[in-house]
């Protein structure tokens, strides 16, 4: 079995497969909102992925470098990143509400897939492509 510190970039390793699936996903949710809902629900749908995305993205990065400076700043980091990123993301959503945009709910429903199959292929990666080489 490899020991994690003997490969240094396993930590973001699955960010290329993350951010493609999610390039991804942002396309075809901009293709199912300009079908239900018109070029704003486009525009919400595909943002709502690219929350998703940059919250995850920079938490996988922040959390990475602290695991190689010092494993002991994970925890501190992860549950401040978590604090700062739900008060902002509930910040967001409240000033878009109160504007009364009409892409609230697709930006809304864009998060939501974000998250799913940001999730998704993370599980799939860790237990496929990581598993292997893991075990090598």
């Amino acid at each position: 079995m490899v020991e994690p510190d003997s490969d240094r970039r396993w930590r973001l390793r699955h960010l290329p497969v993350l951010l493609t699936v999610s390039a991804a996903l942002a396309m075809v949710a901009a293709v199912v909102g300009a079908v239900t809902g018109g070029a704003t629900a486009a525009v919400g749908a595909a943002a709502g992925v690219g929350v998703t995305v940059l919250s995850y993205t920079l938490t996988t990065v922040v959390l990475a470098r602290a695991d190689q400076v010092n494993p002991q700043l994970l925890l501190p980091l992860g549950v401040g990143l978590y604090v700062l990123k739900f008060s902002l993301l509930g910040g967001v959503l409240v000033a878009v509400a109160s504007t009364g945009w009409a892409g609230l709910i697709p930006l809304c429903l864009g998060i939501v897939a974000g998250v799913a199959v940001w999730t998704a292929v993370h599980i799939w990666w860790l237990t496929t492509v990581h598993a292997r080489r893991a075990h090598r």
